[in-house]
């Protein structure tokens, strides 16, 4: 739904998947054996992914400013399940954090939110506040205060809507 580009870094996994559910159209690319491959996701992890997905979301409204969409398993509790380990580059000594192989969903994501909490941009990726939409985006505004996922649909219904209220 977005024209925004994609999050940087492993945070474009995050968003890739939290966008995987159309909530306006009900259609969810993880109902197709494509949608889930794309994600590396197997038929026995498919329930667990959409339990994440939702944790996600409901985190990346709170990014935004806004409660929970529907009551979903607290994100840390599922994070902690990540079995993960500091990579050291033997080269420069450089370390970054990665999920221990082979990398299942839950490890790559729980990698990509611990390293964009270390990078300060974690809190950047938000959900639009629209309540038919709930789209993931990176928030690239100047002082992080972005709304919606687009401006052009979801942000003009939200100020089309209150110009209307204000009318009455």
């Amino acid at each position: 739904m977005s024209e925004r580009s994609p999050a940087p870094g492993g945070l474009a996994l995050v968003e890739a998947l939290v966008n995987t559910l159309d909530l306006e159209s009900g259609a969810d690319a993880l109902d197709t054996a494509d949608g889930r491959a794309r994600l590396g996701i197997t038929e026995a992890g498919l329930s667990p992914a959409r339990t994440l997905r939702e944790s996600l979301r409901a985190t990346l409204l709170a990014h935004a400013g806004y409660p929970p969409h529907q009551e979903v398993t607290p994100l840390g509790e599922l994070l902690a399940q990540a079995p993960l380990y500091v990579a050291v580059d033997p080269a420069d000594g450089s370390a970054s954090i990665a999920p221990a192989a082979p990398a299942p969903l839950l490890s790559r994501i729980a990698a990509a939110v611990a390293t964009a909490a270390i990078e300060g941009t974690w809190t950047r990726l938000k959900a639009c506040e629209a309540d038919t939409c709930h789209w993931a985006y990176y928030d690239r505004s100047p002082a992080g205060r972005g709304r919606w996922c687009s401006m052009q649909v979801c942000g003009a219904r939200a100020k089309m809507r209150r110009y209307r209220a204000k009318d009455r």
